[in-house]
């Protein structure tokens, strides 16, 4: 079971909504498109949200942004 989920809504709802259910945020990240990819600190909380947040959620992984690691500078 994944503890990703990619939801269209903006990141303070759905931060908001996990607070209201008790469920850790592992990372939240916006999409470029729409939306947010939602990481919960565990599979059980990620499965509570998707309850929740069922009409929300998006079917299929959603482009993301490119982030590049920096590279040191020694």
């Amino acid at each position: 079971m994944s503890r990703a989920l990619f939801i269209a809504m903006n990141a303070a709802d759905v931060t908001q909504k996990c607070d209201a259910a008790n469920v850790g945020i592992s990372a939240i990240e916006t999409l470029p498109n729409a939306g947010v990819r939602l990481v919960c600190m565990s599979a059980h909380g990620a499965e509570v949200m998707r309850q929740k947040l069922k009409s929300k959620l998006i079917d299929s992984d959603s482009e993301r942004y490119r982030i590049r690691p920096r590279t040191p500078l020694w």
